[in-house]
């Protein structure tokens, strides 16, 4: 087994994904390591498509190649297409010297996300311009909507359409459902999904847990708590692709992991608001409706701003996510 290998998918474990499910698994070879989807962690209502999935493959992969000079070493980086349209992702490692500069470390552990109601407070555009100048990919674009804009607006309003959508679709509120631990013993016992202590909700036992959140996941209901938590933010970061494949989700995760942790060094919290991204017909609109974007496929929504920290979700423990 490759020397190190073990730590470096410890910080590659750390990166985010819908509902928590973490839905990666590593393969380590003598001077590699290949990141796989899991179709445990897939999300077949919510992400058909398993974009949000790739993404967050793409997300595991950059932490991997950002901490790997800590470790000794650069990376080279291949994404592998087989015949059968199965997609993963190898790096491939070369010795170096080292980089004892632990502050990307420390981001890696401390980037969350925040599903709190934010303080109100603005960012200032100085912020938004250090975000704004990390680098993307080809056919990758980032664009950021300050709140009271017009554009805010209209993706507010998407936002609220597919809240509408997906809470009168019991099939995803089953799936919703399904991964939310609501006591510690699920947490525990599954190290992974939506917890209680994120959700910002007392622990219970299961059933009565699913009872109070069903009682919630109304369309009325949905939109007023995000309503709130929408105006206390800053801004919008609306992630698009050109072409959507398998190839952009992956480099748009390793974009967004870039974003994600310049947005935790300047102390900035986020957070997801996917369903206009989630639902297509929804997505086709929005591509036609905001003019800056050009026609291109509307990926992911964050919203941020300043908030307290939250509770961290757990994390697999490596032995299950390290395959033969």
């Amino acid at each position: 087994m490759m020397e190190n290998a073990t730590e470096l998918i410890n910080y590659a474990s750390k990166a985010p994904s819908s509902h928590n499910s973490q839905p990666w698994i590593f393969k380590v070879k003598e001077h590699s390591i290949e990141i796989h989807p899991d179709k445990n962690g897939a999300l077949p209502i919510v992400d058909p498509d398993n974009r949000e999935l790739y993404i967050s493959l793409g997300c595991a992969t950059e932490n991997i190649c950002l901490v790997s000079p800590y470790f000794n070493y650069n990376t080279e980086l291949e994404i592998i297409t087989t015949s059968n349209d199965y997609t993963f992702i190898k790096i491939r490692f070369k010795e170096t010297s080292k980089n004892n500069n632990t502050t990307i470390l420390n981001l890696i552990n401390n980037r969350q996300s925040n599903r709190s109601i934010y303080t109100g407070k603005h960012i200032s555009d100085t912020s938004i311009k250090t975000l704004e100048s990390i680098l993307t990919s080809l056919n990758i674009n980032t664009y950021y909507f300050k709140n009271g804009t017009p554009e805010f607006k209209m993706i507010t309003d998407y936002i609220l359409k597919g809240n509408t959508i997906q809470m009168r679709d019991s099939k995803f509120k089953a799936e919703l459902l399904s991964w939310i631990r609501f006591n510690n013993y699920e947490i525990k016992n599954t190290q992974n999904g939506l917890t209680y202590k994120v959700m910002g909700a007392p622990q219970t036992p299961r059933f009565i847990g699913k009872m109070v959140v069903k009682s919630f996941l109304t369309p009325s209901k949905q939109n007023k708590n995000d309503i709130e938590k929408i105006n206390s933010s800053s801004h919008y970061i609306l992630f698009t692709t050109k072409h959507n494949t398998v190839t952009e989700w992956i480099k748009l995760g390793r974009h967004l992991q870039h974003i994600l942790l310049k947005l935790t060094e300047l102390d900035i919290a986020c957070a997801y608001m996917n369903p206009p991204c989630e639902i297509h017909s929804l997505s086709e609109e929005l591509k036609n409706s905001i003019p800056i974007i050009k026609q291109e496929y509307p990926t992911l929504i964050l919203r941020i701003g300043y908030a307290n920290k939250v509770p961290y979700s757990p994390r697999k423990s490596i032995n299950k996510i390290i395959v033969n």
